[in-house]
C-alpha cells in the first residue's frame, strides 16, 4: 500500500477554498465587505508569493467562525460546496484520485485551509483522510484560535509524521517508501523534498521553475 499525497487548492480543485470562503462570506455580508475583501485579497497574494504569515493569516480567517453558531457554519457551508467549490470540479483530478485507488494506494489530502472548509471538500472527493490545519472548538464552538501545528510549509511534515505514528488507526498500514505528493505551490516544496515522487501539478511559476530544475514530473489536471 503506497501513500499517496495531495495537496488541495489548486490541485485537486480549481481554485482556492480558503480564499473562495473568505469571498463568499463577503458577497453573503457576513464580514465587513471593504474590510475583509482587502485583507483576504492582501493574505491570499502574500501566499502566492511563499510570504505568508500563516498565524497572523489564521487569525484573520478564523475570527468570523467563532460569531457564529454550529447551525450557522453548517447552512454557509453547504451553499459555499455549491456556490463556490462545486464550480472548481476537475474531471481529470478525480480521474487520477481513481487511478491511485485502483493501484490499492492511500490517498490522503495535506492541506493548510483549516478542517471546516475542507472537510466536506475532502468528503466528495472520496479520499481516505486529510490532514488540516485544526481551528480550535471547545464547548462546541470555534474559538478563533488554532491548535497544533498549522498545516503549512514545513508544518505538512510535523503534521504528517505525527499522523504516520498512528496511521494504522485510520487504515494506512504502510510507511513513506515509494509516496507520491502532488502540489501546485512553491509553499510545499519542503514535503515534496521528502517523499520519493514529487509531482507539480499546474505549478505557479516557483514551483515549475524548481521542478524543472531538479527534474520532478510536471503535470496538468486541467487541459
Amino acid at each position: 500500500m503506497a501513500l499517496a499525497i495531495f495537496d488541495l487548492d489548486n490541485t485537486l480543485i480549481a481554485g482556492d477554498s480558503d480564499h473562495a470562503w473568505g469571498e463568499f462570506l463577503v458577497e453573503r455580508s457576513v464580514v465587513n465587505k471593504d474590510l475583509y475583501k482587502r485583507e483576504n485579497d492582501r493574505f491570499y497574494a502574500d501566499y502566492e508569493r511563499g510570504e505568508l504569515d500563516i498565524n497572523a493569516y489564521l487569525a484573520f480567517s478564523l475570527e468570523p467562525l467563532k460569531h457564529l453558531s454550529a447551525a450557522q457554519l453548517a447552512d454557509l457551508h453547504r451553499q459555499f460546496m455549491l456556490d463556490k467549490i462545486a464550480p472548481m470540479h476537475l474531471p481529470q483530478a478525480q480521474a487520477l484520485l481513481q487511478q491511485h485507488r485502483d493501484n490499492g494506494d492511500y490517498l490522503l489530502i495535506i492541506t493548510s485551509t483549516n478542517r471546516f472548509i475542507t472537510q466536506p471538500i475532502a468528503q466528495a472527493l472520496g479520499v481516505d483522510h486529510i490532514l488540516a490545519t485544526e481551528a480550535e472548538i471547545v464547548d462546541g464552538c470555534y474559538t478563533g484560535n488554532i491548535q497544533g501545528t498549522p498545516c503549512y510549509q514545513a508544518g505538512k511534515i510535523t503534521r504528517l509524521h505525527e499522523w504516520l505514528t498512528n496511521a494504522e488507526q485510520f487504515g494506512f498500514t504502510g510507511n513513506m517508501e515509494g509516496c507520491f505528493f502532488y502540489s501546485d505551490s512553491i509553499n510545499d516544496v519542503p514535503l515534496m523534498e521528502q517523499v520519493d515522487i514529487p509531482i507539480a501539478v499546474d505549478p505557479d511559476t516557483a514551483l515549475r521553475q524548481h521542478a524543472n530544475k531538479h527534474g520532478w514530473p510536471i503535470i496538468s489536471l486541467r487541459d
